[in-house]
């Protein structure tokens, strides 16, 4: 079966990630408290704006259609937002001109999320706006427009509780420490969504997001040619996929464009496939690999590998859970900003 490259990858990631599924298919066919969730509700704009969830899905059914990317770089964003400062919008706003404090977008390890998700929240924003003005929140929008991004991949609907207000604070500062990383430990990984109120089930369903998206070489160039200074390849990664990356990211001097997929077998769908490739050694991460290695996760990888249902219902409950991180609700504690990426 042929493999469908889309549409909205520059020209140099396409040789990269057709030679990668190609051999891959012909071989193997700071802490943030969670606040009461009654805080949050689901008909919060029912008065209010009781179209917003419609007039937002209208711009990402248009979005997944004109660029799919947007669809995995949104989930990251939401993700990316909730783990720093709280699910509060303040991964939207841009760093004020001639200022010295970057703003969480700009940090490190947010410089490759992509204008995709950005763009969708923008327009989505503008749109609720010229309905609703002033009445609902760039982290609600954010919030709503992953869900649908998530359903539109493939996955499930589940409802979205609204009522988060805008954070005023972006520190670019405080984002390396809330953020799990491509190396990361499993101990880590687990103080990590701890510290967040999220335990271990909630941690291996959220790293099911990884079933749709793509990872720049970087991320994970280490595993190929040194991994943990041993001079070696990562001695758990399938050696297909090991042979496949190889070609598509060398050790020195390759494109920095190049991407290849979280999930290797349905890149592009959002499924439980993720947790299968996990249990055959296909995890591209070393971070997603070793929650299969660990004694701690490799039952509820292999419980959600069996059953995409049982992935979805868990997905579903863990989004929920994540997105009333650090919400911030009133004036005192937050604002309603019209524009996203402005603070004030």
């Amino acid at each position: 079966m042929p493999v469908l490259l889309p549409s909205f990858l520059p020209p140099a990631v396409f040789t990269g990630l057709l030679v990668f599924l190609l051999i891959l298919n012909s071989e193997a066919k700071t802490t943030n408290n969670t606040r009461p969730a009654s805080q949050l509700s689901i008909d919060y704009y029912s008065k209010s704006c009781p179209q917003v969830e419609q007039l937002i899905g209208w711009i990402t059914s248009q979005q997944f259609k004109e660029a799919p990317v947007s669809a995995p770089a949104t989930i990251r964003l939401f993700f990316h937002d909730c783990f720093v400062e709280g699910c509060d919008g303040s991964i939207l706003i841009s760093t004020k001109p001639g200022s010295n404090v970057l703003a969480e977008k700009d940090a490190e390890d947010n410089k490759d999320l992509r204008m995709e998700a950005f763009e969708t929240i923008k327009k989505a924003k503008s749109l609720v706006e010229s309905k609703c003005p002033g009445i609902v929140s760039c982290a609600d929008i954010l919030a709503i427009a992953a869900r649908d991004f998530v359903h539109l991949a493939g996955g499930p609907y589940y409802q979205v509780k609204k009522g988060r207000w805008d954070g005023k604070l972006s520190m670019a500062s405080r984002v390396p420490s809330n953020l799990p990383h491509a190396n990361s430990t499993v101990d880590q990984l687990i103080n990590l969504f701890s510290s967040k109120g999220l335990a271990l089930d909630y941690l291996v369903a959220l790293s099911g997001a990884h079933t749709i998206g793509f990872a720049h070489c970087k991320h994970f160039l280490n595993r190929l040619y040194d991994y943990r200074g041993t001079k070696k390849p990562d001695p758990t990664i399938d050696p297909r996929l090991l042979k496949a990356l190889r070609m598509s990211c060398p050790h020195y001097g390759g494109n920095a464009d190049i991407v290849a997929p979280f999930d290797v077998t349905t890149p592009f769908l959002f499924d439980h496939a993720y947790f299968v490739n996990l249990e055959t050694n296909l995890g591209l991460l070393a971070s997603d690999q070793a929650l299969f290695l660990d004694p701690r996760t490799k039952a509820l990888i292999q419980a959600l590998a069996k059953d995409k249902q049982r992935f979805f219902q868990a997905f579903s409950v863990a989004m929920d859970k994540m997105g009333s991180i650090g919400v911030k609700t009133g004036s005192s504690l937050g604002e309603k900003r019209k524009d996203c990426s402005v603070h004030g």
